[in-house]
């Protein structure tokens, strides 16, 4: 039985909550390994949409066990929000198929402050940081200070832990005009809420390994995209965490044979959220189109998102970093109707050509486009589930973009519902 790593091969907002549940329904175990609940996915099962941020997509399905691996920043406060949205959605949540691990840092209310803070003394600077505290929670647990979810059984050790975090963060504060914490008054708020994140806790990697040796299929899910990963993406406007494949091994315990399949999820079109270089953006009626057609909001922020052509030379990039296996090609539908459409397969800087994206931000903001313009379809693609209900010309796109990124398309999504996937090779079958 094979073992899916399903990873964003752009700037997140790929389309992988369907991709997800769709695989999560053969699957045995979803495990979540890096970010925390500022990426959102949202399942649409049987008219019932979920919005899940910090939660397995897993978790919506009856029979399996969801586990928040290492790699996650865990906000206790939002967790038990999230598991409340959902139970109220009928879905069962418990301790018995929800386990996160004991070594998972916990974002506390003054990572949120922290994140927020910064972002204002930054202005017209700012990253564009979703304010959850994700960014100040990883740099703790960098330099060593971090409270981790296991530390909340031990109350006889916490108080210095919260004192050492508390001689950092109260340090920022003032620098930032912001009041200091009282190590009473924090002590007294995790008190509040240990009994209630405590029970969760658990040793994922263990249950991992248990779960391979037993044959157990296990999906590792991945949160945001490959170019907002910390070193591969378009620093300095990334995340705070590895979103790459690489990191589904670490985030969770496993070591690297434990991956058999990367599947990288990306739509037919480009997205991003936020700050930082795009290339392909459209500033016009196009990128407008492409947005109104694609409902472009961030599942978590509800910010409306930068939209432009498909950029197969970061798409490329992406496929190298990650050892994707295969292409799962989502909102193939918005592109429906337009005469002609543009890709993107590779870049010029000064008039000299680059095959992938610098990491200099200087040489980024100098990135031109190359595009190659493919002709388009007036029929509907929506819907469509097998190659024969497909347009020619829709076809010969998806042929060119094969050859452009250097990696097959496993796995077609033709509209938000889950049954709509048109399935070139099953990746749990390796």
């Amino acid at each position: 039985m094979a073992n899916v790593v399903v990873i964003g091969s752009q700037w997140g907002d790929e389309g992988k909550g369907k991709i997800v549940d769709w695989l999560s329904e053969r699957a045995d175990v979803v495990v979540r390994f890096q970010g925390g609940h500022n990426a959102g996915h949202t399942l649409v099962i049987d008219g019932v949409t979920y919005k899940l941020s910090l939660l397995p997509s897993g978790v919506v399905r009856p029979g399996k066990l969801s586990l928040v691996g290492n790699g996650v920043v865990v906000d206790p406060w939002a967790f038990l929000n999230e598991v409340d949205t959902v139970r109220a959605l009928g879905v069962e949540v418990s301790p018995k198929n929800v386990r996160i691990s004991e070594s998972a840092p916990l974002i506390l209310p003054l990572h949120r402050e922290l994140d927020l803070a910064r972002e204002k003394a930054l202005g017209a600077a700012k990253i564009g940081t979703t304010g959850r505290g994700i960014g100040p929670a990883y740099e703790d647990k960098t330099a060593r200070r971090a409270i981790r979810l296991g530390d909340l059984a031990e109350p006889q050790a916490l108080g210095q832990r919260v004192q050492a975090l508390l001689f950092h963060h109260n340090a920022l504060r003032r620098g930032l005009g912001e009041p200091q914490i009282d190590a009473d008054a924090m002590l007294a708020t995790l008190a509040e809420v240990t009994p209630k994140i405590l029970p969760y806790a658990g040793v994922v990697w263990q249950e991992l390994d248990a779960a391979r040796r037993r044959g157990k299929r296990i999906l590792y899910e991945g949160a945001q995209g490959t170019m907002l990963d910390v070193d591969h993406g378009t620093y300095p406007f990334v995340t705070s965490s590895n979103t790459v494949a690489g990191m589904a091994a670490v985030g969770s315990g496993q070591g690297p044979n434990a991956i058999d399949y990367v599947l990288g999820i990306c739509k037919a079109y480009t997205t991003r959220v936020g700050g930082g270089p795009f290339p392909t953006e459209l500033n016009d009626d196009i990128g407008h189109r492409l947005g109104e057609r694609g409902l472009e909001f961030g599942t978590v922020t509800g910010r409306p998102r930068r939209c432009g052509w498909f950029d197969g030379a970061l798409v490329r990039q992406a496929v190298k970093v990650n050892g994707i296996d295969g292409i799962a090609l989502t909102k193939l539908d918005v592109l429906d109707g337009m005469r002609e459409i543009k890709v993107c397969t590779g870049y010029r800087i000064d008039g000299d050509a680059i095959g992938h994206l610098p990491a200099s931000t200087v040489r980024q903001a100098k990135v031109e486009p190359v595009y190659e313009v493919l002709e388009g379809w007036s029929e509907s693609t929506r819907g469509a589930r097998s190659w024969a209900e497909l347009p020619a010309t829709t076809v010969k796109y998806i042929r060119r973009i094969e050859e452009i990124i250097g990696a097959p398309v496993a796995v077609l999504s033709t509209s938000p519902k889950r049954e709509d996937v048109v399935l070139v090779h099953d990746p749990f079958a390796d």
